[in-house]
């Protein structure tokens, strides 16, 4: 299995190449669509200085952001071949640095809330297109129909979805790098702006005259906003894949901008609007007028297209989340035999309702833009963060270490100053977004942890011998031929006091043989094993299953495989030890026995643990039941309540009188 996945990491295929151009770079490849458009604004004159040094900051961006940062730098560090945030913080979690926790939640949640805006502005300024042709046309339900088949064919997995949509982003990046070397070509002046002279100058320019300086960087930002779901698709796609695809989309991009520079230093002293009316864009005009439709129609498939770089990686995202106890358990689907595709059906719905809602707030993409890049250059910083650490554990040398960090956090921090000015314009959506999921993220983890200081655990040797003679008591009435707990000991020799008092105290549970099952998460995505201790000869097993955080918990289907080697080996005899059933071969039957916790009224809570695990009750509800979770069939599954007594109260003084 897991050299399956490794070779998806090795491998460099044309198919894979293709994929990831169908996957991975929709959102950064269609980012000319509305950078041009956004730095110039409709209603100021076209400045040369303005335009070179606009197309200048745009090339050393994605030099320095996407490439080198992100192509070279972060898609090294992988966790076991998956990427995104959340892996890097798994890989830094081994420093034993307990606050890297802020930097991943809060990145990790950023990251979410920017796949709420990215499918409506990617499909909104694409639909707005037609207006060129029918002015008066409401765009809004044509928008809304588009993400909803979008986000509807979902479920069928990322590899139908990339063979369907990488031949479109073939015609998409071949079409911007042909449009934009046409421009090039007889004004190669423009070529000047790969000198970083021009961005500096720009920078620092303030006439009043364009909105030029500093905050044009709120603008820029607008064409790296992809890398970072670039580095969360790893896994979809094998890094290999990535880097060498990044080389093809990167020339083409190049390419395009240069050629609406060119196309716009052309046009000195005029305005968009007066260039090409009300719904001017610098992309569409640098276009001969005939292929102009067909350029609309190719933009808009794009568009759509570009979303998906952001839904794989949510769910990419999300199924690190559970696997750090940042998430409640919800139903993962595997749709495709290819490994590294999953689907999160929860998590594409509410996406879904999430994107009609910014439509319909919002409803023009230029509204939008405002939203859009505020809540990811805070994952982009959450990432410098983690990846300094990534580099200090990898022994980096720090006289190459300082300078690299240093100059990306002044980088990504020039960009936040420049994004948070559209705070009030729209960027508070995103943030308020990205401020219930970091919400839900910490009440969740810290809960874990309050929960996990409460469980005790006791000795197993303490209690073999009443084991073994309730085994065969029979005054007590069989509970069932084998019991089966589903435990969180991490040591063989222990197990939770809940599980002794269930079995001797609660309604004492005889039973032939007695099953102790713990599922141990690995950080690494695909290995399926299991370990059977003895505890006691014929009476008590356990079982240890070591899973992979990509492969499905089916413990009913595991459970039983396991059952049938050890038979195979003599260790185990499982038929019915009823009399006529045994004569005639009958397999015995099987009781799982999960708890379900609840908060004791007897707990003397602080105010916000009492505020943590209310919430954690509360949002339980809405997650995956235990059953579910283990793939456990509900017939054979009995779920025992347990109160949760958490510093419980001193001891009540009560006087007798006779």
């Amino acid at each position: 299995m897991s050299s399956q996945h490794h070779g998806l990491h090795s491998k460099l295929t044309f198919g894979g190449l293709l994929i990831s151009l169908g996957i991975i770079y929709g959102d950064i490849g269609t980012s000319p669509l509305y950078v041009m458009k956004a730095i110039l604004g409709l209603d100021f004159a076209i400045n040369k200085d303005l335009v070179l040094g606009g197309i200048s900051l745009v090339f050393w961006t994605l030099t320095l952001q996407t490439t080198i940062k992100y192509v070279l730098i972060t898609l090294s560090a992988d966790n076991h071949g998956e990427g995104g945030i959340f892996a890097l913080y798994a890989l830094v979690k081994r420093t034993k640095i307990k606050w890297l926790i802020i930097p991943a939640i809060i990145g990790g949640s950023a990251l979410l809330a920017d796949g709420i805006i990215t499918p409506p502005i990617s499909v909104s300024s694409a639909v707005e297109g037609v207006r060129t042709f029918y002015p008066q046309i409401n765009t809004i339900p044509i928008v809304i129909g588009i993400l909803v088949i979008l986000f509807t064919i979902q479920q069928f997995g990322t590899k139908l979805v990339g063979k369907f949509f990488a031949p479109i982003m073939l015609i998409w990046f071949m079409m911007l790098g042909i449009v934009g070397a046409l421009q090039i070509i007889g004004n190669y002046e423009v070529l000047k702006a790969i000198n970083p002279y021009y961005a500096y100058k720009i920078l620092i320019a303030d006439d009043g005259v364009n909105p030029e300086g500093f905050f044009i960087l709120g603008f820029v930002f607008l064409c790296t906003t992809g890398a970072e779901a670039l580095y969360s698709d790893m896994g979809h796609c094998g890094r290999k894949n990535i880097r060498i695809s990044w080389i093809f989309v990167k020339i083409t991009l190049v390419l395009n901008y240069f050629g609406q520079a060119a196309y716009l230093i052309k046009h000195e002293g005029e305005t968009l609007r007066s260039i090409g009316g009300a719904n001017a864009n610098p992309f569409y005009l640098s276009m001969a007028s005939w292929f102009q439709p067909i350029g609309i129609v190719i933009a808009t498939l794009a568009a759509v297209i570009a979303s998906q770089a952001l839904i794989s990686g949510s769910f990419t995202l999300i199924n690190e989340a559970m696997r750090l106890n940042f998430w409640p358990k919800v139903k993962i689907k595997y749709p495709t035999e290819l490994k590294g595709q999953l689907y999160i059906p929860s998590i594409n719905w509410l996406l879904l309702l999430g994107c009609i809602g910014i439509v319909i707030h919002f409803e023009e993409s230029s509204n939008m833009e405002h939203a859009y890049g505020l809540a990811i250059i805070l994952c982009m910083i959450m990432t410098t963060i983690l990846l300094n650490y990534y580099l200090i554990m990898k022994r980096v040398k720090w006289y190459f270490l300082f300078p690299l960090i240093t100059i990306y956090l002044i980088i990504e921090l020039s960009f936040f100053v420049a994004n948070i000015t559209k705070f009030a314009d729209g960027g508070y959506v995103t943030l308020f977004i990205a401020i219930a999921l970091i919400s839900i993220m910490t009440t969740w983890y810290m809960a874990k942890q309050i929960s996990k200081t409460y469980t005790k655990f006791v000795k197993i040797d303490n209690y073999k011998k009443v084991l073994a003679e309730l085994s065969v008591d029979l005054s007590i009435p069989k509970y069932a031929t084998h019991l089966v707990y589903m435990t969180n000991a991490g040591r063989t020799d222990e197990i939770e006091e809940k599980v002794m008092y269930s079995i001797l105290q609660k309604r004492p549970k005889r039973a032939d043989i007695y099953w102790f099952v713990h599922v141990n998460i690995l950080s690494e995505p695909y290995r399926s094993e299991y370990k059977v201790t003895e505890v006691i000869k014929d009476d008590l097993f356990r079982i240890d299953f070591n899973l992979g955080f990509r492969e499905p918990t089916k413990i009913n289907l595991m459970f039983k495989e396991v059952l049938t080697d050890m038979v195979k080996n003599g260790e185990v005899d499982v038929t019915s030890r009823y009399e006529s059933l045994n004569k005639n071969n009958i397999l015995g039957d099987f009781k799982f026995v999960l708890s379900e916790k609840f908060l004791s009224n007897d707990s003397d809570l602080r105010w916000h643990e009492k505020v943590i695990m209310n919430t954690y009750f509360l949002i339980k509800k809405f997650s995956l039941s235990e059953e579910n979770g283990f793939g456990l069939d509900s017939s054979s599954v009995k779920i025992e309540k347990f109160p949760m007594v958490l510093h419980p109260p001193e001891k009540i003084c009560l006087t007798r009188i006779n």
